[in-house]
Formats: structure tokens, sequence, C-alpha cells
């Protein structure tokens, strides 16, 4: 990983909501992003937005916590949301179709640390973390250089 991580206050929901139309906006085919965070911390509402914005429209986007993964079609490569939590073995990622994900797709990735080293080097890791305030967030961006780049102007905006 890169080491340009840095952090983005969410001060609500709907900024959490911006920064994933934000970082939708420049996503493409191949591209990992693992969200990491506790329980309730806004993984799934990120992931929600993010998928409303690569398809253009806001999407019934369900938490994939039973099946382990929704796929959404979307203009340009499809969106692969992934709910890790219940991974019993890296391995058994397999049977999820991770490897097409990692190659046609765009990967959202809940609980990426289940992948053990299954989970691509090249990768944005976003971690999320509750503040002061009850709908409150602190975004940490750790960017591979794919997408140091891309996220770079997050920094300021």
């Amino acid at each position: 990983m890169d080491a340009a991580i840095f952090a983005i206050d969410l001060p609500d929901e709907k900024a959490t909501e911006s920064l994933a139309a934000r970082l939708a906006a420049g996503a493409r085919q191949g591209d990992v992003i693992a969200l990491s965070g506790p329980l309730g911390s806004g993984k799934t509402c990120f992931a929600r937005a993010f998928i409303g914005a690569r398809c253009g429209a806001p999407q019934e986007v369900p938490s994939p916590t039973f099946t382990l993964v929704q796929v959404y079609p979307a203009p340009g490569p499809a969106v692969w949301h992934f709910d890790l939590f219940r991974l019993a073995a890296p391995a058994d990622a397999w049977e999820l179709g991770i490897e097409d994900a990692f190659a046609d797709g765009i990967s959202l990735i809940e609980w990426p640390e289940r992948l053990g080293d299954l989970l691509p080097a090249e990768r944005l890791d976003l971690a999320l973390a509750f503040a002061a305030a009850p709908d409150a967030r602190i975004a940490t961006l750790t960017p591979s250089p794919t997408w140091s780049a891309r996220v770079a102007e997050l920094r300021h905006g």
C-alpha cells in the first residue's frame, strides 16, 4: 500500500454518500475497494450510495450478509458487493466468483480481512470509524498506487 494514508471527516450520512459517489465516478474495471469498520459504521451505507451512483439511479441494495455477494449490472463493469462476515475460509471466496469480480467488475468488499492472502494488493482500503456525533464517521483511505492519483483530490474536497 502507498504511504498516502489520509482521513476524511464525514459529518453525516449525506457526506458518506457523497464520498461514495465521488469514488464511484472514478472507479474502473478490476478495481477493488476494501471496506472495513465495526458493525454499524456505515459500510453498507457507503456501498448503497456507490452502487446507486454507478448504476445511474438509486438501487435496492440489501446487505449481502446471508448471500455473501450481490451483483449489480451498471453502465460499464458490473459492481460486485461482497459481505464476507460469514465466510468460513478465504478459499470459499472462489465459490462466490471472486476471480470474475476481480477481473471484470468493480468489487466492494465488506470484511475484507476474511480473504487473507486472496485480497489483491492493488486496492483502495477504506476504513470507517465512529466519530463524536451519532451520524458522523471518519473515513481513512489507504490507496495502492493505482488509486493514489484518483483519490488525491479527495484530500481537499
